[in-house]
């Protein structure tokens, strides 16, 4: 409220949201009691009802979808708070971890375990991150749905399920290596989605870029070859098999099959970017800017993209232009 609305007013971000649909109270019961994509069966039956052109009520509905979605600036800041947040707990678990030993020797973190300190600094790195992904998993619900909402559900509860048993268990060492590693590249996609709301096209395209190689080398290189080594292998020859050695590498090897899909929907969307010179649509994405039956129409004339009545040319969250994905 204070620190990004005021940055995305300077940038020239308006508080301006999607054209909305005139006023009108069939259409309006149709829509929040009966269907917000009428097919159609009753398209045909409110046009007889109302003695509206079909294609009208069509443009009606997706205006009147399109309405209550955030703005553009409602995004800017909310991605804002979220770079902010990635941002900031990276640099202090960076710096707190270049001290610790268990950073540079992955031993170290089942030397002596369980009778392991818990300082200060590692607590609140715990909590802060634990109370952050509760807070994704509750706004997950509100957010814009998008085709990798049971994704990121199963991924918000396997990160959450991590972090409070890895606590509960004392494996604290080993968990501050994980929270790191996967902050690593997050604030680099909010970057990018920041540069994509400003309109700055080739900032965004760079940071989406480096976040990409970032991703794939944290979550396809070190995370397994450094974190699950040492959870599998390293932990075993240690301290030997523990009853919830199954429960804790099962979680952490769901994640990296949830980082595999993830590295797969990275690599398609840069290699048609640099195929076409320009993002078509975002695998992830459900946000929709015309209906299906005006899509079909405008793409036989006008090719991939259509345009919607607000004057963005839009397909699935994406304009035209070749910027990247909103996430």
């Amino acid at each position: 409220r204070f620190i990004a609305k005021p940055c995305a007013i300077n940038l020239g971000i308006q508080d301006s949201g999607p054209h909305r649909a005139q006023p009108n109270a069939i259409l309006e019961k149709v829509f929040t009691s009966i269907t917000k994509s009428p097919d159609g069966k009753r398209l045909e039956g409110l046009s007889k009802q109302l003695d509206w052109d079909v294609r009208k009520i069509q443009r009606w509905f997706r205006h009147r979808r399109n309405q209550d979605k955030p703005t553009t600036l409602t995004k800017f800041c909310e991605s804002m708070w979220r770079f902010t947040f990635y941002l900031s707990i990276f640099f202090y678990g960076i710096r707190f971890l270049w001290t610790a030993p268990w950073f540079w020797d992955t031993r170290q973190c089942w030397y002596n375990y369980p009778f392991q300190p818990l300082t200060s600094r590692l607590y609140y790195y715990y909590i802060l991150e634990l109370a952050f992904y509760w807070s994704l998993m509750f706004s997950q619900f509100t957010d814009i749905k998008r085709k990798d909402f049971l994704i990121m559900f199963v991924h918000h509860l396997a990160t959450i399920g991590l972090i409070t048993f890895s606590y509960m268990n004392n494996m604290v060492r080993v968990g501050t290596l994980v929270l790191c590693l996967h902050d690593a590249s997050d604030f680099l996609l909010e970057a990018a989605k920041l540069a994509n709301y400003a309109k700055y096209q080739r900032l965004c395209d760079a940071f989406f870029m480096l976040f990409g190689v970032v991703f794939i080398v944290t979550r396809l290189g070190i995370y397994p070859f450094w974190i699950l080594n040492t959870t599998l292998f390293e932990s075993w020859e240690l301290i030997g098999p523990y009853p919830s050695w199954w429960l804790f590498n099962g979680l952490l090897i769901t994640l990296q099959m949830l980082h595999i899909i993830w590295s797969y929907l990275i690599i398609r969307t840069a290699y048609k970017a640099l195929m076409r010179g320009k993002v078509s649509k975002d695998d992830r994405s459900d946000v929709e800017s015309s209906s299906e039956e005006e899509d079909v129409t405008s793409n036989s004339t006008k090719g991939v993209f259509s345009t919607s009545s607000n004057g963005s040319n839009r397909i699935n969250g994406h304009v035209a232009s070749g910027q990247w994905t909103e996430e």
